[in-house]
């Protein structure tokens, strides 16, 4: 099996394209045509992760945090990155992360989270825009359908919970073959008219190229005509955050119980217990500061997540309390869910979980 086999899994799963700007998500060493040997699953990678995957005869570190996240301009072994990935290097080891493109997806890193928590009617907590384009075209009336069909094949047309979703009207089109064309239909050197159908069908900006192939390579045209609008709509399958619902309330200490218990929180940082039960849930793993107002702007009774900074909790205004429960405990299962992920796919092949507790952070208890 090819390095590149499993990292299509991944990328298939959370689209490198939706990882933020700031990110540096994707191989990080390594070549994507080797031979892969095994794979281990890690949230970080240190070189005692590196030492576990040669153990265990793995070629290709699966991460979500980027060894690589700001501009190196030597590698000397000087500081834990450059150790890293040295050792990788001498080994001919691969490193692979998938970072914020993991986080922008419902059913990733938060999503794990969520599923811890038991949560219901889970949605995007802050979805976003700009993430759509609109795809205009014209077929003839005969072969609508086989042109309608390949869009959707590529993935376009979702909405919702909804597939196959489009817009047809139908019109007179007009063109001239000029010399040297060959057409579908018509005659060259004489203006044609041929009814056609207009097709306006939606997709993921990130899916454009499959989506555009599709459409020319399934046209009758020779010359296929088409318009991409970006969409100012909010794509509620993209974006930071989750909130959902608990099955039942639950009081206040009783979730802190319940958080210390189910990420191993050894210590729970959170704002002023407002005395009522917790139904509403809003939840951002790592560093979620930022998603602070929007959980109580969105009525969450509580926000999980990390890396709050002192004066970042006087912004629940006793509107929701704040857990910070830390930022490895938050994220800990995004290695469960890749290992699942191509364990699924490929069930004969040594996909790996961690043994090594890659946190940075000890409590003094």
């Amino acid at each position: 099996m090819k390095i590149v086999e499993l990292i299509n899994i991944i990328e298939n799963y959370a689209a490198p394209e939706l990882q933020e700007d700031y990110d540096n998500s994707g191989l990080i060493t390594g070549n994507p045509s080797w031979d892969c040997s095994g794979v281990l699953c890690t949230l970080d990678v240190t070189v005692q992760t590196l030492k576990e995957a040669k153990e265990n005869h793995c070629n290709l570190v699966i991460a979500h945090h980027p060894i690589i996240f700001r501009g190196l301009k030597r590698i000397n072994g000087g500081s834990y990155v450059e150790q890293t990935l040295i050792e990788a290097i001498k080994n001919d080891i691969a490193i692979y992360s998938a970072h914020t493109n993991l986080d922008n997806i419902v059913l990733g890193v938060n999503g794990m989270i969520a599923k811890k928590l038991g949560l219901k009617n889970i949605a995007i907590l802050q979805p976003k825009k700009r993430m759509l384009r609109r795809l205009i075209t014209f077929a003839p009336i005969d072969k609508a359908e086989q042109v309608r069909s390949s869009v959707f094949g590529a993935g376009a047309g979702h909405i919702g919970k909804y597939s196959e979703c489009s817009f047809n009207s139908n019109g007179t089109g007009t063109f001239k073959a000029r010399e040297g064309a060959n057409p579908y239909v018509g005659e060259i050197g004489e203006r044609h008219h041929e009814t056609e159908t207009k097709i306006e069908i939606v997709y993921p900006f990130y899916l454009e190229n499959q989506v555009v192939n599709a459409l020319k390579e399934n046209h009758p045209y020779e010359e296929v005509a088409y318009d991409i609008f970006t969409m100012d709509n909010v794509h509620f399958g993209i974006g930071a955050g989750i909130i959902g619902e608990l099955a039942d309330p639950i009081e206040e200490k009783n979730l802190l119980k319940f958080l210390k218990e189910t990420f191993d929180a050894a210590g729970i940082r959170h704002t002023q217990l407002l005395g009522k039960p917790i139904k509403k849930v809003a939840v951002c793993g790592g560093s979620g500061s930022f998603l602070i107002k929007k959980a109580a702007q969105m009525g969450a009774d509580v926000y999980i997540t990390a890396d709050v900074k002192y004066h970042e909790f006087f912004d629940a205004e006793g509107k929701l309390v704040i857990a910070d429960i830390g930022h490895y405990e938050s994220e800990q299962f995004t290695v469960d869910l890749i290992h699942d992920l191509l364990a699924e796919k490929f069930p004969t092949f040594a996909v790996l979980k961690t043994r090594v507790n890659t946190n940075p952070v000890r409590y003094f208890t």
